[in-house]
This record gives C-alpha cells, sequence and structure tokens, in this order.
C-alpha cells in the first residue's frame, strides 16, 4: 500500500560530500528513495539510509499546542526575513523539532509545498493546527510577496494571544483551587474526624443539638453513597461542558454570566476586548477587506456574547455604517474603544488604534491577574476558617450542653 503524504517516516542518514567529508543527519520523508533524491541534490553522496528506530515510550511526542504553532511561525518568518528559501526554512525547523509530532506536521506541509502547493493551500490542510484566519493572512502574505511580514505579525499576535489566555488560565486557576482545598478539607474532616466523634457522642445519650445533628447526618451520607455525590458532579460538570458545545443559546448564556462575576468577570471583559482589538488589526493590516476580516474576529474573542457582537458589527458595516458606530450599538464596547476605533478610521490608521486598544486591555489583564492572588489571600483565610470552625462548634455542642446540665 502507498504511503500518503500525512504518513511520514523519519530517516537516519550517512554520506560524503564533494570533498569526501563524512555527513549525518535525519530527515523525514515518505520513503529512503527521496531521502537520497534529496540528498544527491545537496551534493551529498548517500553511504546509508535506514528508519529511525522508535523508543519504546513517549514515541509518538506530546501534542503540538497553540505556543507551538507560535514558535514555529515566529522561526519561519525570522528565516524567511534573513533571505532563507521557505523548502530549506522548513528542512531547518524540522530538524531542530523536539517534538516528533510537530516535526512530522512541518515535514508533510514541506513536502506538499516541494510539489507545488502553495504555503496557504498546504496549511489548511492542517486546520487542527491553522485555523481560518492563519490560513487566510498567508494567503493573503503571498498574493501581496510580503510573506515574510505577514508570518511576523501571525506570530507576534498569537505570541499575544497565548498570553493572554495564560493569564486567563491563571485567574481562573487561583479560585478553583481555593474552592477545591476547601472541598478536600470539608470531606476529610466529615469523612475521617467525625465519625470518631460520633461514637463518643452515642455513649451520652439523649438527643444531639440540631446542628451537630446535621453535621453527623451529613457524614454518614458521605460514608455510605460518597461515590454517588462524586458521579453526580462529575457527570454534572461534562453535562455543561457538551452543552455548551452543542448549545448556542446555553453557551450564550454561560458567557453572559461568566462577565458578570466579581473580579474574575472583568479579566474575562477585558480578555475578550484585546482579543477582539488584536485580531482584528491583524487582519486589517494584512490587507483582509474589513467585513471578512470582522467574521473573522468573530470566532477569536474567546467569549459567545462578543462574538454573537462581531457578527452583529459585521452586518451592519456591510450595510454602510461605519466601524465605531457599529460597535457602539452593541452597548459592549466602552467609550474609550469607541472612540480610539473613530479616531482611527477618520485618520486612516484603524490597524495602529486597535493595537493600542489591545496593548491597553492586555496590561489590565496583566495588572488585574497579577493583583488576584492578594484580593483573594482574606477570602481564601474567611472560607478554611468559616468551615472548620463551623465544624468544630458542631463537634463541641453535645459537651457543652452536658455540661450545662450538670
Amino acid at each position: 500500500m502507498a504511503t500518503t503524504r500525512d504518513e511520514l517516516e523519519v530517516f537516519l542518514w550517512e554520506g560524503k560530500d564533494k570533498r569526501g567529508k563524512v555527513l549525518k543527519g535525519e530527515r523525514s520523508a515518505r520513503n529512503q528513495t527521496l531521502i537520497r533524491a534529496e540528498l544527491r541534490k545537496q551534493g551529498i553522496t548517500p553511504s546509508r539510509v535506514r528508519k529511525k528506530p522508535k523508543p519504546l515510550f513517549g514515541g509518538a511526542g506530546k501534542s503540538i499546542s497553540a505556543r507551538d504553532i507560535a514558535v514555529f511561525t515566529r522561526q519561519l518568518a525570522t528565516m524567511l526575513n534573513a533571505g532563507i528559501p521557505l523548502v530549506q526554512a522548513f528542512g531547518i525547523i524540522a530538524a531542530a523539532a523536539e517534538n516528533p509530532r510537530l516535526q512530522k506536521l512541518i515535514n508533510t506541509i514541506r513536502i506538499d509545498v516541494e510539489s507545488g502547493a502553495t504555503l496557504s493551500e498546504s496549511l489548511a490542510k492542517h486546520p487542527a493546527y491553522f485555523d481560518e484566519l492563519y490560513v487566510n493572512l498567508v494567503d493573503s502574505g503571498e498574493s501581496a510577496g510580503v510573506l515574510d511580514q505577514v508570518l511576523d505579525s501571525i506570530a507576534t499576535y498569537k505570541e499575544r494571544i497565548e498570553s493572554i489566555k495564560g493569564k486567563i488560565k491563571k485567574a481562573l486557576f487561583y479560585p478553583a483551587t481555593v474552592v477545591g482545598v476547601a472541598i478536600a478539607v470539608t470531606t476529610i474532616l466529615l469523612v475521617v474526624v467525625i465519625p470518631q466523634f460520633e461514637s463518643i457522642f452515642q455513649s451520652f445519650g439523649g438527643d444531639l443539638p440540631a446542628f451537630t445533628r446535621l453535621i453527623v447526618d451529613i457524614s454518614e451520607s458521605l460514608q455510605r453513597i460518597g461515590w454517588l455525590y462524586l458521579i453526580i458532579i462529575i457527570a454534572a460538570i461534562v453535562g455543561i461542558i457538551q452543552l455548551k458545545k452543542r448549545s448556542k443559546p446555553f453557551a450564550h448564556f454561560l458567557d453572559r454570566a461568566s462577565l458578570k462575576i466579581p473580579i474574575i468577570g472583568s479579566v474575562l471583559e477585558k480578555s475578550a476586548l484585546s482579543r477582539f482589538a488584536r485580531t482584528l488589526a491583524t487582519t486589517f493590516a494584512a490587507g483582509v477587506p474589513l467585513v471578512d476580516a470582522l467574521k473573522t474576529v468573530a470566532g477569536a474573542t474567546g467569549n459567545v456574547v462578543y462574538g454573537d457582537a462581531t457578527l452583529q458589527i459585521r452586518d451592519d458595516v456591510a450595510t454602510g455604517h461605519q466601524l465605531q458606530l457599529a460597535m457602539q450599538q452593541t452597548g459592549l464596547f466602552p467609550p474609550m474603544v469607541v472612540q480610539m476605533t473613530a479616531i482611527g478610521e477618520e485618520a486612516g490608521s484603524l490597524d495602529a488604534m486597535l493595537l493600542k486598544v489591545a496593548d491597553f486591555y492586555e496590561e489590565e489583564v496583566n495588572n488585574t491577574v497579577d493583583a488576584l492572588s492578594s484580593l483573594l489571600e482574606p477570602f481564601i483565610i474567611i472560607l478554611i476558617g468559616t468551615i472548620v470552625g463551623a465544624i468544630v462548634v458542631a463537634m463541641y455542642l453535645p459537651i457543652f450542653k452536658m455540661a450545662a446540665v450538670m
């Protein structure tokens, strides 16, 4: 069976150059014949070509992350700017890639380009790694003959977007950790500590105080059917995630509700604004028409509410409205963003103004996330202290009641 273009093998090769110097290396291709032909084109006489042995563990490599694509884009932009031919640049980047999956992806694209396909056509075959925005920008760069400049803009865009995503994850991780610790502490107290006190309470005789009885009942319930509670919680989380993916109204409801969460909502809003501004600036600067650019931006805001608003803006702009007026009608964009957009439209420097907006809100997100830990520390102390204190009080109420009777 013939190997498809996506099924590349990594080969180790040895050979001599025209001066008789022994050279070694590795290269990906569909078969050994192609490796030998490529080496001869470079003036190397191959003496040995064999498949690279696969390690017993981790042979497939880790998955390709968005950060990997950002680094790849930056490397490609730098090499093209230095005058290195596209195919040769792919070969250099692939050889330096530590992730086998990324190496295979790069070599697959290289082979497509060698076969005569444009870079944008080759990238479009891998939508899991190169989205519509990426492919459209590369296509614009190829058409205008400024591929290195466009790739540099894409690399900067992806680096900034990944940075802001990292800040968002950090902002969400901290409260989630707090809640997780509180749940873990409470569970340990209820499952391990309370049963020890319960045996003591039974020796007292008489009725327990209502609050103590409630805590004991919760403890007994966790011991009996705690596994059922865990299954329900996991099922609820999975169900919410799947429902958000499949139901647009539910996703809209969740994203709108998330924007109203104290502190976290502000971070999410500023993140959406920065991504809107940076994506629109990058696409518009690459020569993509505004209406088409807005369609691409809608899927890059990271929030369904702002995505729907962007589509509404696109429809208004398509019918002749100014961008700043269309943005104002949504009621989601702060006056500063609208005014900066208006100035950019009037001065013919929309992309520059939008980049300033993106920089501003990215800095705001950075500052908010950095301050988040100090803002939540008192809340953490109060939350855990209240939980532990309530359980301790519940355990000692029977003792206080017995002492009062005596």
